[in-house]
């Protein structure tokens, strides 16, 4: 199928309070134009450097989601050019946010991203890590926390689903505390494969590449 008739199925089959975001990584310019025109306006990238490649390309509207291991020499780039970061891992990370966004008098919008698979592969604050995590946000002028993002491991439906209702609980029980800069807002999960099962357990914020636009070449961004 074309990109305009995944982007219709899609919309198609998520609620419209669910948030869709084109993961656009090493695909090209007149494919992300493609998903505009069906009225994409969330896209995410993983790379800053394909990200600022991109940005200067395509039109202002666009929200940019840096969904993707975020290096701390690489933060002075995005500054007042990315809308939401998912990838806030740590501490060292929300430091240089911070000094950077200060510096340039603005806002970081971001979540906090979960490890809840405990995988080593990925990057992400573990369970237990969290209250340590969020008394350092709270000391911050400069980064606003809007939420959580999760990768989940690969598995069956029913482990995703657990880790999705994990996630969950978690959002839920930090929603009923009061911090300063912290608001849980925004609960993205759920990618290509499980997006589906995502929305049920409560994602309101889905990051879908491959069902947009097709498997990615990995040799030709």
């Amino acid at each position: 199928m074309s990109i305009e008739e995944n982007i219709r199925k899609i919309k198609n089959s998520i609620p419209e309070e669910v948030t869709l975001i084109a993961v656009s990584k090493t695909k090209p310019v007149e494919d992300l134009t493609a998903a505009y025109n069906q009225g994409i306006r969330d896209f995410g990238e993983n790379k800053v450097q394909e990200f600022l490649d991109k940005y200067d390309k395509l039109p202002k509207d666009i929200k940019w989601h840096l969904i993707g291991h975020l290096q701390r020499n690489k933060v002075k780039y995005i500054v007042g050019k990315v809308h939401l970061i998912h990838s806030l891992d740590s501490i060292r990370l929300l430091e240089e946010l911070e000094k950077h966004y200060k510096a340039g008098e603005m806002m970081a919008q971001a979540l906090i991203q979960i490890n809840i698979g405990k995988e080593e592969s990925k990057t992400g604050i573990y369970q237990e890590d969290i209250e340590e995590f969020l008394e350092a946000c709270e000391r911050c002028n400069n980064v606003k926390i809007k939420g959580l993002m999760t990768i989940i491991p690969q598995g069956d439906e029913e482990s995703c689903r657990n880790y999705f209702k994990e996630t969950k609980a978690i959002f839920e029980q930090l929603k009923l505390r009061k911090f300063n800069n912290i608001h849980m807002d925004i609960l993205s999960m759920g990618m290509t494969g499980d997006y589906e099962i995502a929305i049920q357990e409560g994602s309101n914020m889905v990051r879908v590449g491959e069902g947009i636009f097709g498997k990615r070449n990995y040799n030709n961004k």
